[in-house]
Parts: structure tokens; C-alpha cells; sequence
């Protein structure tokens, strides 16, 4: 072997090995749901279950401020609450790599400590296009008909912007719970959370307190910014989050990241202590 051969392995930084080791727990991650595809059918029968449900069943009671079809107000918060639920996905698969030994298997190896965290959020990033692609296709064959362009393109940047601030949430609590069946259990959280949002209904035709809370709801702020990208024709209440919907949508998850992804990070870094 020359001598070009022999230092070029050699020559590559930390960069080019944290990037590699990212990847291959990526090509882990997509590997377990090639081999497991109900996993992904699990995720995404609730919200497909709720979208016929409401916009069937239950959207011909329901009213939209201004006017308008409840389909058209419906669809883009089932895409939201698809992404706010993602992080119970992420928090189980954490806590049975982490119970399993798995993480720790990572950790005596010599790969970069960032590759493990950093795949886990690419890996749910990937999940969360399949699972939105899905979720529109659904939403298209029920009569929705979004705005096309930029607006679109934005909205779907929003969505993955949420989910990629909850990633470090459900990194945090996969980290935090003791097994698998106590990750399920996040469920009894994250239900009320999108329910008292305006995934389903504008705060403005709840109660004034409950109003309030919805509408500051970082979830309601991306909700309302999609439907506005969309093209949805949905008024909106008179608060100033509600006014400045794409703002916050940008807002709200810099804030979770800057909160859940150090805490995610320490938590980590002290599982071999």
C-alpha cells in the first residue's frame, strides 16, 4: 500500500468521522423500519384515524372563524399534531436503545459522542417527511386542495421545524424514563397538550382562560402559520401570538431547542457516570 493510502484515512478530521458516524446510526434507524414497517403504520394510524373521524364524523358540527370548510381548517393541524406526537416515537426508541445497552455500546466504541443524538434527530427527520407525505396524500384523496408554490414549501419547512425541536424533548425523556412501557405513557401528556391547542378548534370559540392557553400553545402558533401558508381562510383571534402566527412558529421552537436539546446533551453525558 503506498504511502498516500496509508495517510489518507488518517488525514480525514473529526468533522468527516462525527458526519460518518452519524450516518451509519441513521442507515440503523431506517434499517430497524425497513425490517418493522408496522412501526410506521402504528404512527401514523392515529392521526389518519382522527382525520377521518373529525372531518367525517364530526366536521359537519364543527365551525370555522370566518366561514370556510373544517377540512380545509382540519388538514394542517393533523399535520402538526403528527409532528408534536413524534416525540413520544423518539423518546421510546431512546429509552430501549438506552435499557437495551445499546447506547452504552455506542459509547466504548471509538465514534464521534455527538453521532449517536445527531443520527437519532436525522433518522426522525426522515421519518417525519414519509410520515407528512402520507398524511397529505390522505388529506388530497379527502378533497383538500392547498395553495401551491412557496407558501407550500414554507408550511412544510414549519412542520419539520417543530418536529426537529421536539426531537431533543423526546431525546431528554427517552434518556429520563426507566422503560419502553413508561415512554408509552407520555401518550396521557402529549393528548391534552394538542387538545387544548387550535388544532381542532380556533381558541376563540373556547372559553376566555382556556382561549388564552391555546393560543400561546407553541403548537397553535404552527398550526395557524400553515393554515396561513396553505391558504387556509381561517380568521384570526385578537392576541397578539395569534397576530404574529409565523413569527412565533419560527419562534417557539428555537426556544425548545435552546431549552431541551442542553438538557438533552448533560443527560447523555451523564449516563457513564
Amino acid at each position: 500500500m503506498s504511502a498516500l493510502d496509508l495517510t489518507g484515512p488518517a488525514g480525514r478530521g473529526r468533522v468527516y468521522w462525527a458526519l460518518a458516524d452519524c450516518w451509519n446510526i441513521v442507515r440503523r434507524g431506517l434499517t430497524h423500519y425497513q425490517r418493522q414497517p408496522v412501526n410506521i403504520a402504528w404512527q401514523l394510524g392515529f392521526p389518519i384515524l382522527s382525520v377521518l373521524l373529525y372531518g367525517y364524523v364530526f366536521g359537519s358540527a364543527m365551525k370555522v372563524p370566518g366561514g370556510g370548510d373544517y377540512k380545509d381548517f382540519l388538514m394542517p393541524g393533523m399535520f402538526v399534531m403528527t409532528m408534536a406526537f413524534g416525540f413520544i416515537n423518539t423518546a421510546t426508541v431512546v429509552v430501549y436503545d438506552s435499557t437495551k445497552g445499546v447506547i452504552d455500546r455506542f459509547r466504548s466504541m471509538p465514534m464521534a459522542s455527538s453521532a449517536v443524538v445527531a443520527g437519532r434527530g436525522v433518522t426522525d427527520l426522515i421519518i417525519a417527511c414519509a410520515e407528512l407525505a402520507i398524511l397529505m396524500l390522505t388529506a388530497l384523496a379527502m378533497g383538500w386542495r392547498p395553495d401551491g408554490g412557496w407558501g407550500f414549501l414554507a408550511a412544510f419547512g414549519l412542520l419539520l421545524w417543530l418536529r426537529f425541536a421536539l426531537i431533543w424533548l423526546g431525546v431528554w425523556l427517552g434518556l429520563l424514563v426507566p422503560n419502553p412501557e413508561a415512554a408509552g405513557g407520555l401518550f396521557a401528556v402529549a393528548f391534552p397538550l394538542t387538545m387544548i391547542s387550535s388544532i381542532f378548534v380556533a381558541p376563540q370559540l373556547m372559553p376566555d382562560w382556556l382561549g388564552w392557553v391555546a393560543a400561546w400553545n407553541p403548537i397553535s402558533s404552527t398550526a395557524a402559520a400553515t393554515r396561513e401558508l396553505f391558504g387556509t381562510p381561517v380568521g384570526g383571534g385578537d392576541s397578539w401570538v395569534e397576530q404574529h402566527a409565523l413569527l412565533m412558529a419560527g419562534v417557539w421552537p428555537v426556544i425548545l431547542t435552546a431549552v431541551f436539546l442542553p438538557l438533552a446533551v448533560r443527560r447523555f453525558q451523564k449516563l457513564s457516570r
